[in-house]
C-alpha cells in the first residue's frame, strides 16, 4: 500500500501516515537511523531490533493494523520490531536512494512502491539488495507471476517480495450523494459512469449543481489522474520499457480528464498524502464525495474519516478497471541483521499474513491463492458495512494486465501530478504552461 502513492503512488502511494515530519527530523522519520551504518542495533534487553521503513498504511502495525509485529515478536522473543512511516512517497524514495548510495542510514527492511521498482532492480541498485528468492525462506512461486517479475533483475535475482496490488474502484460518501440528489445504491452509482471516465466528469457536474455547501465531488485532480492512468494499457513507458510519456495515449487521457475536473471546479483542490494532513482531515469533515479507491485506500478512509463516519462510505465499480499502486518489501545488504530481516520480510509477505492484513486494512494480496480464496472473495470490512469489498476488489484484480514500467515512472508521475496538475488546480496555471513546466523538469531531473 497502499501507491503512491505513487502511488499507494502518490504514491501509495499511496496511503496515510501516522507521523508527519518536517525540518531537521525528516531524515530520521523517512528512513530510520540516519546516523547509523546499518539501521539496526541491539536493544538494551539483548533483543535484536529490526527497523522497517514504510510509506502510508501497510497494515502491519499493532495500533490500527493487523498486529503482525506483536505476533512475530511473540514467536521470536529475540526480535523487537520498529516501524518508521511517512506520508510522502516521493520524499521517502529520494531519501532512500541517497542512503543506498552511501550504504548508510538504512532500515533493515525498506518498502518499495511499484513506480520505483524498475529503478530498484536496475544496474545502479540491484546489488544493494539481498536476494529474497534465495534468502529468508520465501516461497516466490506463491506470488502472482507478474508481481515477482516486476521485482526481479534481468539475471533473475528477486530483490523484493510483494505486499499488495491496487485494483481500482470508486469510494463515495453516501450521505453527500443523497444530499446532492444522486443515487446511493452502489450498482446504481456505478451505472452513472460505467465504461467511460468522461461520464465520471459528467456525474461530477451533476453533483455540483446540488452540492452540499463546502463540498466538492472529488478530492483531487491528481488522484483522478492516477486513477485514469492506472486503467490504461500504455502509461509512462513503451512496450520496450523505455520512458515515452509524451507519446502515451494513457498520459494524454489522464491529463485531459484531470484538467477537466480541475478547471470545472469538481475537486476539493487537495494534495493527496500531504504532510500537513489536510487531505486526511477532509475525509473526517466530509469535504468531498468521491475518491479514486484502489484497495489500499480503504484503510486510509477508515483511519482518516474515523469512527464517526463509519457506514457512510461505500464502494462502486470504477468507469474502467485498473491497477493503481502496490508495493514490495526489500532488505538492504548493508543491514547488520540481514538474515533476520529477510526472514521477517518473507513472513510478512506470506499468504497467511496477506489474508490478515486484508481482513483489517483492505490491502489486496499479491499471492495467488490468497487473492482467489474465500477469505478474500467473501470478505467485508466492518467500516464499510455490508459492502462486498472482497468481491469488488478480487473481481477487479482478476482483470489486471500490468503496463510496462520504466525506471522513471514514479518520478515522472510526481512531476505530472505535483508540479503540473496541482498547479492548474490550486493556482489556475494554464494547462499548456503547466505541461511545458513538467517537460522542463523531466528534462532537467531525469538522465535518460
Amino acid at each position: 500500500m497502499r501507491t503512491s502513492s505513487t502511488s499507494r503512488s502518490r504514491q501509495r502511494h499511496r496511503r496515510t501516515a501516522r507521523a508527519a515530519v518536517a525540518g531537521a527530523v525528516v531524515c530520521a522519520a523517512l528512513i530510520t537511523g540516519c546516523g547509523s551504518d546499518g539501521g539496526s542495533d541491539e536493544a538494551g534487553d539483548g533483543k535484536i531490533t529490526l527497523r522497517i521503513g514504510t510509506f502510508g498504511s501497510f497494515g502491519y502495525d499493532n495500533e490500527t493494523g493487523a498486529k503482525l509485529y506483536a505476533e512475530y515478536e511473540k514467536s521470536h522473543p529475540n526480535i523487537k520490531i520498529e516501524e518508521s512511516n511517512v506520508a510522502d512517497g516521493q520524499k521517502y524514495w529520494d531519501t532512500l536512494k541517497l542512503r543506498l548510495s552511501r550504504n548508510s542510514g538504512l532500515a533493515d527492511i525498506q518498502a518499495l512502491e511499484v513506480g520505483y521498482i524498475s529503478e530498484a532492480t536496475g544496474p545502479a541498485m540491484a546489488d544493494k539488495w539481498v536476494d529474497l528468492g534465495k534468502n529468508g525462506g520465501a516461497n516466490v512461486d506463491a506470488f502472482l507471476d507478474w508481481k515477482i517479475k516486476q521485482a526481479s533483475t534481468p539475471e533473475g535475482k528477486v530483490i523484493a517480495l510483494g505486499t499488495d496490488i491496487g485494483p481500482m474502484a470508486i469510494c463515495y460518501n453516501k450521505d453527500l450523494f443523497a444530499k446532492a440528489k444522486l443515487p446511493t445504491d452502489r450498482e446504481a452509482v456505478a451505472k452513472l459512469w460505467a465504461g467511460d471516465w468522461a461520464q465520471f466528469i459528467k456525474t461530477g457536474e451533476t453533483y455540483k449543481k446540488n452540492a452540499p455547501a463546502g463540498t466538492a465531488f472529488h478530492d483531487s485532480a491528481s488522484g483522478l489522474f492516477n486513477a485514469v492512468i492506472s486503467s490504461e494499457a500504455v502509461q509512462y513507458a513503451n512496450t520496450k520499457g523505455e520512458l515515452d510519456y509524451e507519446n502515451s495515449p494513457g498520459v494524454k487521457k489522464a491529463w485531459e480528464t484531470a484538467v477537466a475536473a480541475a478547471q470545472g471546479g469538481l475537486t476539493a483542490k487537495l494534495r493527496q498524502f500531504d504532510e500537513k494532513q489536510t487531505w486526511n482531515a477532509a475525509f473526517k469533515n466530509s469535504k468531498f464525495a468521491t475518491v479514486a479507491c484502489p484497495s489500499w485506500m480503504t484503510g486510509i478512509i477508515k483511519d482518516s474519516a474515523g469512527p464517526e463516519n463509519q457506514g457512510k462510505w461505500d464502494i462502486a465499480v470504477p468507469p474502467v478497471a485498473g491497477n493503481w499502486g502496490g508495493a514490495f518489501l526489500a532488505v538492504p545488504k548493508s543491514g547488520k541483521h540481514a538474515k533476520e530481516a529477510a526472514e521477517l520480510a518473507a513472513w510478512l509477505t506470506a499468504p497467511a499474513q496477506h489474508a490478515k492484513v486484508f481482513g483489517v486494512n483492505g490491502n489486496i494480496p499479491s499471492t495467488k491463492h490468497t487473492l482467489t480464496s474465500a477469505v478474500v472473495r467473501d470478505a467485508k470490512l466492518p467500516y464499510f458495512g455490508d459492502t462486498p469489498v472482497g468481491k469488488i476488489y478480487s473481481e477487479a484484480a482478476a482483470g489486471i494486465t500490468p503496463a510496462p514500467i520504466s525506471r522513471w515512472d514514479g518520478q515522472v508521475k510526481t512531476f505530472l501530478t505535483d508540479n503540473g496538475i496541482l498547479d492548474i488546480e490550486q493556482r489556475g496555471t494554464d494547462p499548456a504552461k503547466a505541461w511545458d513546466n513538467v517537460k522542463k523538469l523531466i528534462e532537467d531531473k531525469i538522465e535518460q
